[in-house]
This record gives C-alpha cells, structure tokens and sequence, in this order.
C-alpha cells in the first residue's frame, strides 16, 4: 500500500525501496503493539476469569506467580505483523501472500487451543493429531507456492552454511523435509514459550540474520556474497522487520512478570514464520543453529520421554523443556530467560558470520 501512495505523491525514490520500508515495517508494528497492547490485555483479562491454566506438572512456583495471567497475547503480535506487512510489503509478491497464510492458519490454530484452554480450564485442549494435520496441510501449501516462485535450478536445493557454494540437491525428498521444517519450527517455538519472555526475545534475536540474508539474495548485492539468489525475496525483509517490531512491543509487556502470555496464538505462528522464511531464503540448516535454543528445547521433551519410556520411569532432566530444569536446580527465572538471551545473541553474530562475502 506504501509504494501506491508513494507513487501517486511522486515521493523520493529512496522512500519507495526495501530498505525504507522495513524500517517502517518496523515500526509500524512496534507501535501498533505498544498502543494497543495494554487495551488488549484489560479486554482478555474481562473474559478471561481465570486466566491460562497452569500446569500441575510445571514448576510448583508457578502455580503462585503465572496464576490469573490471561493467554493469547500472540493476537497482538500477529495484529501488528500483519498490518504492518499488509501496509508496508509488495502485495503482488507471492512470499509476501505465503507468509500471510501461514501466519493466519497457524494463529488460527494456536487461538482454537488458546480457547478451549480458557474456557474449560484445562492445560490439554486440541488433539496433537487435529494440530498436526492442521499444520502439515497448511506447510504443504505454502511449500508448493514457494517451490513455484523459486527458480527450477535451486527449487530443492539444501544449502550448506559456512561453506561456499556448497549444497545438496533433495530432488522430491525437499518436499517431506520442508513440512517437517515449517511444523518442527512451529512446536519448537511452541515449547519455548515457557517463562517471561522468554520465546519473544529469543525471536528478535534470531530474524536479524534472515532479514539480512533476505535483503541480499533478492536484491543485485548476492552477486557479492555466497548467498542463492531468490527473485522477489527482499520483500521477506519487510516481514522480518515487522514481526521483529511487534515482537518487540509485546516483550514490553510479557517480560518478568508478565502481564499477559503469548499462547499458542502467538508461538506457534511465529514458530512456523520461521520455518517458511528459511525455506523461501534456502537457510534451513541457518535456521536450526541461529535458532538452536528452540532445537534443544523441543529435543531436551522428546528425550525426556524417550528416556521416562526406556528406563521404566527414571528422568533424563528434571523437567522439560529444559529451560524448567534450571528452573529445577534453583535458578531463578530471570536468570534462566537472561542467559538464554545471552547464548541467543552468540548465535545471532554466529548466524551473521554465515553471509559470507566473495
């Protein structure tokens, strides 16, 4: 919508590039959620008596901090993203309209959970099959949309980070693993929303890389770097940003102690945005070590329950995800959502060292 209106104002042309409008991306949605964040939060208070159910297999602490705190609060982030792209992004670009859907869907689902959560107070709402088909059939169609918009020469190509002109080709086999990258990402993500803020800033740490990548191989600058060229990429910058602005503004509200959750409403969609965008930008290897907090996360559950199955009760950790197994050993929360922030900012400068130049 911004390039129309630029155009009919015959404004500067430099306010009309990628680069400015990612920028306002920004802080479209940054400001969109910091003004409405706390509105939102009254009204899901109002309908929310009682707040997200906490886990009586959680931390007993929390049973007493995160009671009464309303959930969904990912329905600000997905508000402002959405606006934000919808106003600042090329809506002729079909990247532009996958992100949207999977966005959309993926919230949807997250909200359908959300929702049965509060309302009959309960922690398990929606089957994991209905959310997986939900979330396979949602990744298959975005994945075929992203296949035609990528040129027939790198369309299943498996980049190898770190080193120059190295891929492999996963012919037909890249469909199956770009599903299970998208549904993985998503549940990884979903995992990690455990503590104060912690999974949103984890989020504003890991887009910085792919906003960069997304620049450079849809713009002429991949002639200078070792990076696939993707036409019409650049635009995903503009999501980066957005996402990254409204990830932002709800931080001021979910940090230590929170005023309101995330939900599945909110990681889930961000969790599957990510995996989309590795696959549109051919970084899904990138994806898993800028983002390996979220991997080891969602390994630390399956390895708890493959160990809880294999021994006859014993536990690898004392809780999982991990991120409540230092919780466990007495670390306060804080500390744990710090520190992770710190080990996401390591790999956030790792990820950068990825774009490497000729």
């Amino acid at each position: 919508m911004l390039q129309y209106i630029f155009n009919i104002l015959s404004a500067p042309e430099y306010l009309n590039t990628v680069y400015t409008r990612s920028f306002i991306a920004f802080f479209i949605s940054l400001i969109v959620s910091l003004c409405w964040g706390e509105r939102l939060i009254n009204f899901l208070r109002l309908h929310q008596k009682k707040g997200q159910p906490i886990r009586e297999c959680g931390p007993q602490s929390h049973l007493e901090t995160k009671k009464g705190t309303p959930t969904m609060g990912g329905i600000l982030i997905l508000i402002s993203t959405i606006l934000s792209i919808l106003l600042c992004a090329d809506l002729s670009n079909a990247f532009i309209w996958t992100i949207l859907l999977v966005l959309t869907v993926y919230g949807f689902v997250g909200f359908a959970d959300d929702y049965t959560k509060v309302t009959k107070q309960t922690s398990n709402a929606m089957s994991a099959k209905m959310k997986l088909f939900l979330q396979f059939l949602t990744s298959i169609i975005a994945i075929t949309i992203i296949s035609y918009q990528t040129p027939s020469d790198s369309r299943f190509l498996l980049t190898i980070p770190y080193f120059k002109d190295l891929s492999i080709n996963l012919c037909w086999f890249y469909i199956p693993f770009a599903m299970i990258v998208i549904t993985g990402a998503s549940n990884a993500v979903n995992l990690s929303d455990g503590l104060d803020g912690l999974a949103s800033g984890l989020m504003i740490l890991v887009l910085p890389v792919f906003l960069v990548i997304a620049y450079i191989c849809g713009s002429e600058l991949f002639s200078d770097f070792y990076i696939l060229p993707i036409p019409n990429a650049a635009e995903v910058s503009i999501t980066c940003a957005a996402v990254i602005g409204s990830c932002l503004g709800f931080l001021w509200f979910n940090s230590s102690p929170a005023k309101v959750f995330m939900g599945d409403t909110g990681s889930l969609a961000l969790g599957a945005y990510l995996g989309t965008i590795s696959i549109i930008l051919k970084h899904e290897i990138l994806l898993a070590i800028v983002g390996s907090i979220f991997v080891i996360e969602a390994l630390s559950v399956m390895l708890q329950v493959f160990w809880f199955k294999r021994t006859g009760g014993k536990r690898l950790f004392k809780m999982a995800p991990i991120h409540h197994h230092f919780e466990q050993c007495g670390w306060p929360e804080t500390r744990v959502v710090n520190r992770f922030w710190i080990v996401g900012f390591i790999l956030m400068i790792i990820g950068f060292l990825a774009i490497i130049h000729k």
